[in-house]
């Protein structure tokens, strides 16, 4: 390779480096859960996407390894040549019954499936109007679309409709409206009636980013359309949070939608089939999820008592009822360090900054767990305190 290529690679790590922003990972050497152990260190972890704790739920572990005698390791192909089996079938319907849909097709992750979504459904006569602070990968996903391309203000009911108008008057065939159902790096819900109601006055399609919310928003867990009570056209979303932490997503909506996308999303027909074992424990999550009112109200009750906690102490978060409870820093540098403290005090946190949030908003982004106990919360609680005031944050 060019040592001149090499050079110009090593000068952006150490702009990166110089500007704090360099992002680095810490080694795991236990399951997933409210406590971890990284390295020889046991300590608190309050990162994690982890919502209802059954990243390491033993009926999770057990359908996985069951699974992988009578169906195997891998599927090494993809669906549509020889890679679909009666089990994949099963998650998608089960699927698609809890989310109240037709149907629904599975990805090897959510990245994948918004990747996919928009190229098979929409042309250059149609529109995509997208939220300002939707997730990369509907971004990336538009992008490969050549349908017209609009963008809201975040959450901006007002800027949404006058994007509308403007499609309209710009002759676009069919509207998609393209929003997260919560904002990950901030907690926020998408305004999900009001987007319903704008989207039947211009006869638009919506389309529902639901990671952040499967399986523990809403009265019986199926998310942010659960928990307002409206209907939408097409949701995504992800095993590799709530149900269960492992991989793989899914595209869910009406039988039309679905058939065209098995025929024409290519990250579904240029990727390996989901291993067994993952769809195995994805069936298990979900009859758990939906017999899982007391794992909700454990996780919403240790974040209303982790958000009393921080406010109690003088952090500045941003406001919300989501588990995502963001504490908000400012600097990219600072955000780092009092990750870094914290670790030494027995509390895994991550801080997030520019390019994962606009610059000058770095933060650590807490969230809730379902397996956490109020003695941790406690712990960690004081352990915030303690550094908090080591570096200034709060007094």
């Amino acid at each position: 390779m060019a040592d001149a290529f090499l050079s110009h690679i090593t000068d952006i790590l150490a702009q990166i480096e110089s500007e704090g922003l360099y992002k680095r990972e810490r080694m795991i050497t236990s399951p997933q859960g409210g406590e971890i152990t990284v390295g020889d260190k046991q300590v608190i972890n309050l990162c994690a996407n982890n919502y209802l704790g059954l990243a390491d739920h033993p009926a999770l572990i057990d359908a996985a390894t069951d699974a992988m005698g009578p169906k195997g390791f891998g599927m090494a192909s993809v669906r549509f040549i020889c890679g679909t089996q009666d089990i994949h079938r099963k998650l998608e319907q089960k699927l698609a019954e809890f989310l109240n849909k037709d149907d629904s097709i599975l990805f090897a992750a959510c990245f994948d499936a918004n990747g996919g979504l928009f190229e098979p459904l929409l042309g250059p006569e149609d529109a995509i109007i997208s939220d300002s602070l939707n997730h990369a990968s509907i971004i990336d996903g538009v992008r490969l679309c050549k349908a017209k391309r609009y963008r809201y203000l975040n959450n901006d009911m007002n800027d949404l409709e006058a994007w509308l108008k403007q499609a309209r008057e710009d002759g676009a065939r069919h509207i998609m409206i393209a929003t997260d159902g919560v904002f990950s790096m901030d907690g926020y819900l998408a305004n999900l009636p009001k987007i319903r109601e704008l989207a039947d006055k211009y006869d638009a399609i919506v389309m529902v980013d639901d990671c952040h919310a499967t399986g523990f928003m809403g009265p019986n867990g199926a998310g942010t359309p659960d928990h307002f009570g409206v209907d939408v056209d097409i949701l995504t979303g992800t095993l590799g949070k709530a149900l269960g932490g492992a991989i793989g997503g899914y595209i869910a909506g009406p039988q039309p939608v679905i058939d065209l996308l098995r025929q024409r999303a290519r990250p579904y027909l240029f990727s390996n089939s989901l291993p067994p074992s993952i769809v195995a424990a994805g069936i298990e999550a979900i009859r758990l999820v939906q017999q899982g009112d007391m794992l909700r109200a454990q996780l919403f009750g240790n974040a209303k008592y982790w958000r009393a906690g921080l406010e109690k102490l003088g952090f500045d978060l941003l406001p919300g009822e989501h588990p995502i409870i963001p504490v908000m820093l400012g600097d990219a540098t600072l955000a780092q360090d009092m990750a870094a403290r914290l670790f030494d005090e027995g509390v895994y946190v991550s801080g997030f900054f520019f390019p994962v949030v606009p610059r000058g908003q770095a933060r650590i982004r807490t969230q809730m767990n379902a397996a956490l106990t109020r003695q941790e919360l406690d712990q960690a609680l004081a352990a915030f305190e303690k550094v908090g005031k080591e570096l200034g944050v709060i007094k």
